[in-house]
């Protein structure tokens, strides 16, 4: 699928010429995003200038880029930085107004445009940790830690959070990614209002998914009419479910997984206890329920499953990159929605560019892990060479990566070990809030052993960790053999051929209301769980797992 990346490296040496066009560059980065990519961008979008001054279309893309690579600087600062290493010939300094009003003239759509080039999958399938047998796995997931400040036109379009005493906090932004969990490069992303959940912005990004793909997500993501849209795309998913969720147990498979309907979509449920025993001796239990559209236990077993649906937590560490290693945390600088816009594009593009620099640079050398690409390295050469202006390629037949691409080999990481602690906010409401998982370390562990333990459809137990929430609890949360349904069905797989009376199945079980029973199982049957013979009389709607 490398045929899919439309960027490519520019092939020529990129010079910066002595003109108002020298400060239009980023260092090494210039390789990945040359300027006659953004010339072609400008024009497209129609952003262009019409007539040429001191300050280009070209050279103002480059700037709301550089104020990305130095967040915590002004504006004539970054200017500074960017015509730094072209001195000492006379290079024209702009007031700050002035870089202010190309700004606007910019408005956020050549960012846009930018970011959708570079986005896309980054690796070759058979760089490690990319795919998933045939599949390349990809993952959803939102971040809302993104800060802006708080001012009226803002506040109008994002809203604020509020407690008991009021307003609280900076507004901010929901941001939704769809990311290659190989190389946490961006395939797509969205962004906007909280007052929309994640999944409303994840449909806008269902498009880019394709039958190549497998998608994993958290608990987010697991109503039925979002998994019926992601499997209309023909990607395969694997999804956390809801603990409170009680799927219908159709058909029991021999590694103890069992197979179940969400509607018209028939879905394979596992069901796993992962017991994490960590260096001090630590013992930690977590209950996972996973649906999943591979079917077949034989060419994917549960227990892999399970182990494969870690991979997920790869987009945590892209936000990490992105939200406290690019922008240090900080709060956003514009002080409108399309300031705003233009800003997260920018973020986003850079952040692209230096995922595809990184992932260039292990592919130089067969079976590196993308893993041990060190993103802050990359960060930093990038931010060097864009001081001395480095724009070069300056690379030899021995090493045929840019600057950050031979920055990033000489400091790979270590191979990934096996890890937990407790999980934190980053940017909590408040600095004596707790974190929510008092049954992790509060300090990284290594992890000695794992064991995963797949339950029975019939005997799952009730998902009890410390940090979940009692009531549930007390209420059965998490039991799948509980309730009239898998009953019914239990009943029902003893003769899986055989037509039921709707009589009969209520004498076995014990109801005596025979008209409330009716009604469940018309529900179930609207589910496209069981199947209506005639009047009164029901079969399952799949009767043998091997017809699946």
């Amino acid at each position: 699928m490398h045929d899919q990346c439309v960027i490519t490296a520019h092939d020529q040496p990129v010079s910066v010429p002595a003109s108002v066009f020298a400060p239009g560059h980023l260092g090494a980065l210039t390789r990945f995003l040359p300027a006659e990519l953004v010339d072609a961008i400008l024009e497209e979008t129609r952003t262009q200038q019409k007539r040429l001054r001191h300050l280009p279309s070209r050279v103002g893309v480059y700037f709301m880029l550089a104020l990305a690579l130095f967040p915590s600087l002004g504006y004539t600062r970054v200017w500074d930085k960017l015509v730094a290493g072209l001195r000492p010939a006379p290079v024209y300094r702009p007031s700050e107004k002035a870089l202010r009003d190309l700004r606007r003239r910019l408005g956020p759509a050549p960012l846009k445009a930018l970011f959708e080039v570079l986005a896309g999958p980054l690796a070759q399938p058979k760089t490690p940790g990319v795919c998933y047998r045939r599949w390349r796995t990809v993952a959803f997931d939102g971040c809302t830690s993104i800060k802006v400040p708080d001012r009226e036109r803002n506040r109008g379009w994002l809203g604020k959070v509020s407690n008991r005493l009021g307003w609280v906090g900076y507004p901010t932004v929901l941001l939704m990614t769809l990311c290659e969990t190989g190389t946490r490069g961006l395939l797509g992303a969205v962004f906007g209002a909280r007052r929309h959940d994640e999944t409303f912005y994840a449909r806008k990004l269902l498009p880019l998914l394709s039958p190549q793909m497998l998608l994993l997500a958290d608990r987010a993501f697991d109503t039925n009419g979002f998994l019926s849209a992601v499997a209309d795309t023909g990607a395969q998913f694997l999804v956390r479910l809801n603990p409170r969720r009680r799927p219908a147990v159709m058909a029991v498979l021999p590694d103890g997984s069992y197979l179940t309907r969400l509607g018209t979509l028939q879905i394979r449920i596992i069901d796993a206890t992962l017991t994490a025993t960590t260096a001090a001796d630590n013992r930690i239990c977590e209950h996972y329920r996973l649906a999943t559209t591979l079917l077949d236990h034989r060419s994917d077993p549960a227990d892999v499953l399970v182990r494969l649906y870690h991979e997920r937590w790869e987009v945590e560490s892209a936000y990490l990159a992105l939200r406290h290693t690019l922008q240090n945390g900080r709060v956003l600088r514009s002080s409108d929605p399309v300031g705003l816009e233009q800003e997260l594009w920018a973020q986003l593009v850079l952040y692209q560019a230096l995922r595809v620099a990184m992932v260039e640079a292990v592919e130089s050398i067969p079976g590196t892990d993308p893993d041990r690409a060190s993103f802050t390295i990359a960060l930093e050469t990038a931010r060097d060479s864009t001081i001395i202006a480095h724009t070069s390629r300056d690379e030899t037949p021995a090493m045929p990566v840019g600057a950050i691409g031979r920055a990033v080999l000489a400091e790979l990481l270590p191979k990934r070990r096996a890890r937990t602690s407790v999980r934190k906010v980053k940017a909590p409401m408040s600095r004596y809030s707790s974190s929510r998982d008092d049954t992790r370390p509060p300090t990284s562990q290594t992890i000695t052993s794992l064991t995963i333990d797949i339950h029975d459809a019939a005997n799952t137990p009730p998902i009890t960790p410390a940090h979940q929430d009692q009531r549930r609890v007390r209420r059965g949360a998490g039991r799948t053999g509980d309730g009239p349904r898998n009953q019914t069905f239990q009943l029902m797989r003893a003769e899986p051929q055989r037509v039921w009376q709707l009589r009969e199945i209520a004498q076995a079980l014990g109801y005596s209301n025979i008209k409330s029973f009716a009604t469940l199982l018309g529900l179930w049957t609207s589910e496209g769980l069981l199947r209506r013979v005639s009047r009164g009389f029901y079969t399952l709607a799949t009767a043998d797992p091997a017809q699946t």
